[in-house]
C-alpha cells in the first residue's frame, strides 16, 4: 500500500526553513513550539542559534510568573541568552551593572547589546557614558547617542523598558549611581544650566499629586546638554 504525501514542506530548502522559523519565533514562543512539533525539519531548524536570537520575549511585567520556576522554561531562556538574544542580553547587562555592580563586564556586555541594535541598550549606554565625569571622549559619545534617540523620539520608551526590567525583575535589589552635583552642560551662557534638578523635583511632585504638570519632561528646554542632564536624573531614579 502506497501512502501519498500531502505536503512536500519537509523538503523545503534550508534557507527557506530558517526564514520561516525565524518569522514564527519572532511572533511568539508558543508559535515556535507549535511549529517545532509539526515535523523533524522544523524541530531541527528550531534549535538553531539564529532562531533562539529571534524569539519574541515578553516584557517582565507580563511574563508568566511560573516561567522563572519551570526547569524547561529556564533552559530555553538560557539557550536564548547563550545564542546572543539582544533582549535577554540587555537584561543581564542591567543585572551586572546595577545589582552585581560589575562595571567592567557590564559595560562590555552593554556595548555588545548596543551593537546588535537594541534601542534600550543604546539608551543605557548613553546614560552610562554621560555619567563619566573624567572621560570627555565617553561623554561626547554618550551625547551623540542621546541626540540620536532624542531625534527618533525613543527616549520615553527606552526609559520605560529599563524601568520595567529593573523594577519587575529584581525589586529592592537595584543600586543606581548618584549624580548629586553632576551636570552635562558646561556652557556659562546657558540659562537652564544647573536647573534640571529643580525641574525634575517639580515634575516628580506634580506626578505624586496626579497633576498635568508631571508631563512634558524637559522637551521645552532648548539646550540638548541640559535635556541630557534631565534624562540622567530620570535614569538614576528609575527604581
Amino acid at each position: 500500500m502506497t501512502i501519498n504525501r500531502f505536503s512536500n514542506t519537509p523538503f523545503l530548502p534550508n534557507d527557506i526553513w530558517v526564514t520561516l522559523t525565524v518569522k514564527v519565533a519572532s511572533n511568539s514562543i508558543q508559535d515556535l513550539c507549535s511549529l517545532r512539533m509539526t515535523c523533524k525539519a522544523a524541530r531541527d531548524i528550531g534549535d538553531a542559534d539564529i532562531v533562539h536570537r529571534s524569539v519574541s520575549i515578553l516584557p517582565p511585567h507580563v511574563t508568566l510568573w511560573w516561567w522563572s520556576r519551570d526547569i524547561e522554561a529556564t533552559r530555553f531562556f538560557d539557550r536564548c541568552l547563550a545564542a546572543g538574544h539582544p533582549e535577554l542580553l540587555f537584561r543581564e547587562v542591567l543585572r551586572e551593572l546595577f545589582i552585581r555592580r560589575n562595571q567592567d563586564v557590564g559595560f562590555q556586555m552593554l556595548n555588545s547589546a548596543t551593537s546588535r541594535g537594541h534601542e534600550a541598550a543604546k539608551y543605557a549606554l548613553s546614560m552610562t557614558l554621560l555619567l563619566r565625569t573624567d572621560d570627555n571622549d565617553g561623554k561626547r559619545k554618550g551625547l551623540e547617542l542621546f541626540r540620536e534617540l532624542d531625534a527618533a523620539g525613543l527616549l520615553a520608551d527606552c526609559n520605560a523598558r529599563c524601568f520595567s526590567i529593573l523594577n519587575n525583575s529584581w525589586p529592592g535589589e537595584v543600586q543606581m549611581p548618584h549624580i548629586e552635583q553632576h551636570t552635562v552642560c558646561a556652557s556659562p551662557r546657558c540659562s537652564t544650566r544647573g536647573h534640571m534638578g529643580l525641574l525634575y523635583d517639580y515634575r516628580r511632585r506634580a506626578a505624586e499629586q496626579n497633576s498635568v504638570h508631571a508631563f512634558g519632561g524637559a522637551a521645552h528646554i532648548p539646550c540638548i546638554h541640559c535635556r541630557a542632564n534631565y534624562e540622567l536624573l530620570l535614569f538614576v531614579n528609575l527604581p
